[in-house]
């Protein structure tokens, strides 16, 4: 009797270790954006938690299924260990989405509607000083990227005088929740910066608007300020204003 106590309470300790793991890589997860975006740390070490929770998660993951696979484990604490598998899915599946993102999209980090007249920064250039990533447009070689990644990101002309469009795309920016650096209307120029929701990153956006005959041409260029890849981010960014912009 003392035997199969012992058994039973080494098989409890067992199945308790997937949890435990799953657990600690779920708080890593879940405190590596906002200790970045509280400035508790720096962004590497916020993408340091994230690695090592990707691994404990799936570490659990892999020894939750194993101890199912012995049948004393999984009679006895079969529960428990679907617990930590779940623990261990829940925090893996960010990291895991980001990063099969990454893989999907352009390597870049600077968007542009117009990739051979990109929109320039003026009154952002002082707050990206001390950026890792220049102001400065990359060139033919990111266009082709964003060309080969986002080709349905192009310029968008409105039947609409420049006055218009210029106060219809500065409501834009403010609904979308940007911080409006700077707004030059005989420029047909807006600046402004958006923070990501996680990590807390600054992203950059101008936009300017010009004639076209009787009608306005729009266009929106988006850099991360940190970054060899935004994963997506400012290509969205794009999409979403142009779509507020213009709805169909």
């Amino acid at each position: 009797m003392a035997v199969s106590t012992n058994l039973q309470e080494q098989g409890v300790r067992f199945a308790r270790i997937p949890v435990v793991l799953a657990s600690v890589a779920l708080l890593l997860v879940l405190i590596s954006g906002p200790g970045t975006r509280l400035e508790l740390w720096h962004f590497r070490t916020g993408f340091m938690l994230m690695t090592g929770a990707t691994i404990m998660a799936l570490g659990a993951l892999a020894l939750g299924l194993l101890l199912l696979l012995v049948p004393r484990a999984r009679r006895g604490h079969g529960k428990l260990l679907v617990v930590g598998m779940a623990l261990g899915l829940a925090a893996a599946a960010m990291p895991l989405l980001g990063a099969y993102t990454a893989r999907t999209v352009p390597f870049i980090h600077d968007v542009s509607t117009d990739t051979q007249r990109p929109p320039e920064f003026v009154a952002i250039l002082p707050l990206r000083a001390d950026a890792p990533n220049p102001a400065a447009y990359g060139g033919p070689q990111v266009a082709a990227a964003q060309l080969a990644g986002y080709p349905d990101i192009r310029s968008l002309v409105l039947e609409i005088a420049p006055p218009e469009a210029f106060a219809r795309a500065g409501e834009v920016a403010r609904d979308m929740g940007w911080e409006i650096v700077a707004s030059v209307p005989r420029e047909g120029r807006i600046e402004a910066t958006d923070t990501t929701f996680w990590y807390g990153f600054k992203d950059d956006i101008v936009i300017r608007i010009e004639p076209e005959a009787a009608a306005s041409r729009i266009d929106i260029r988006s850099v991360s300020r940190v970054g060899k890849s935004d994963v997506g981010k400012n290509a969205a960014r794009i999409r979403a204003f142009l779509a507020r912009l213009n709805p169909r």
